[in-house]
């Protein structure tokens, strides 16, 4: 059981998959069964926010030095470039409500969205890093809240389905 808290933890962390997939993960029956609800969600939100303030103060000035480099330079450019984009669009989306406007990008599920690209904006954007890890944590709660109903009525209809 440690094991399956230890692969979620770690799924919850990475970018672009985060909480959306480390949710589904810990609900499933792989790995010795569904984990528990509360402790699943707990796992999934440190894991998905411990990046947060990494990526926060120093995430752009890495993908700013790396995006001339050889090997690095597409994919570093690739990541400024979305962060920018995620940026201004969720200024031009906002105007004055640009925490809750981050709150619904990174708590609506879609891919693209999520703790990740949202800090990344939050950073573009000069915003608050206070208000911004409240923000991107309360997504991160609902994102979670909408992957664990989705992730129950498909696990749902497949043990109805299978007869389980």
């Amino acid at each position: 059981m440690l094991k399956k808290y230890i692969i979620t933890f770690l799924i919850s962390m990475v970018p672009i998959v985060e909480l959306r997939g480390a949710v589904p993960f810990g609900l499933s029956p792989a790995l010795g069964g569904a984990l528990p609800v509360v402790p699943l969600y707990i796992t999934c939100i440190l894991g998905n926010m411990l990046p947060v303030p990494f990526i926060f103060f120093f995430a752009r000035k890495i993908l700013t030095w790396g995006a001339d480099k050889k090997v690095i330079g597409k994919f570093f450019t690739w990541c400024l470039e979305k962060g920018e984009k995620g940026g201004q669009k969720l200024q031009e989306k906002a105007g004055r409500g640009l925490y809750f406007a981050l709150f619904l990008f990174v708590g609506i599920p879609l891919p693209g969205t999520g703790a990740w690209t949202g800090t990344l904006a939050a950073s573009f954007l000069d915003m608050d890093f206070k208000k911004s890890c409240i923000a991107v944590m309360a997504g991160v709660i609902l994102a979670g809240i909408i992957m664990g109903i989705a992730s129950a009525g498909v696990f749902g209809a497949a043990g109805a389905v299978m007869g389980a």
